[in-house]
């Protein structure tokens, strides 16, 4: 099976099967029946087209005209649902949409919603007790790396900066931008004072 296909098949397979566990999802999904949402995702070069009725349809290649065309990347997807931050992302060049405002919201609420329980899955198949014990496992040894990732990454920064001088400090750097400001304005004059004697001459 070719890539592209194996990736909307799983895509449209995840999202149909979490929307029918969550019947508050199937609620959202009757708001877009009927519309067509084509997203491209700007750090795979990638465009998929989402048909939505009775189910979501997740196509690589379509050849109708979108009612919403979003040209972003995935984690801009959660911002949209706030319609304030939609006329920041365009002028940050994080965001192209063109089509309805509200359609894009409805979807980025829908997809951002999709989360799936595993812990409601892994129940299903070694019992409540195992799954919660094993999600909660899972989740702590995540919350750990995490912790130990910031931890390194802050020493690390503070042994460049502050025992290895490899790298220069916050003030640092910002007190030679103020210099190399102060130069420019003392070059701007000089040459505005170069320019009358030249005018004089």
């Amino acid at each position: 099976m070719p890539f592209e296909p194996l990736v909307t098949a799983v895509i449209e397979t995840t999202l149909n099967t979490l929307i029918k566990d969550d019947p508050e999802l199937g609620r959202r999904l009757a708001r877009l029946k009927g519309q067509v949402i084509q997203v491209h995702l700007k750090e795979l070069n990638k465009t998929l087209t989402f048909i939505f009725s009775q189910q979501i349809d997740v196509l690589a290649n379509y050849e109708g005209q979108p009612d919403c065309y979003l040209s972003l990347n995935l984690s801009v997807l959660p911002e949209l649902r706030d319609q304030s931050n939609i006329t920041k992302l365009i002028k940050q060049d994080k965001l192209i949409l063109e089509g309805d405002i509200q359609l894009a919201q409805k979807f980025s609420q829908l997809m951002t919603d999709c989360k799936p329980d595993i812990e409601e899955w892994l129940s299903k198949a070694t019992g409540d007790v195992v799954a919660h014990t094993v999600v909660q496992g899972v989740t702590g040894v995540g919350q750990m790396i995490k912790a130990q990732a910031q931890k390194h990454q802050s020493h690390l920064a503070e042994v460049l900066t502050e025992e290895w001088r490899v790298a220069p400090a916050p003030l640092e750097v910002a007190h030679f931008c103020d210099q190399v400001d102060e130069v420019k304005s003392q070059a701007a004059r000089v040459e505005a004072r170069l320019n009358k004697l030249l005018e004089l001459a």
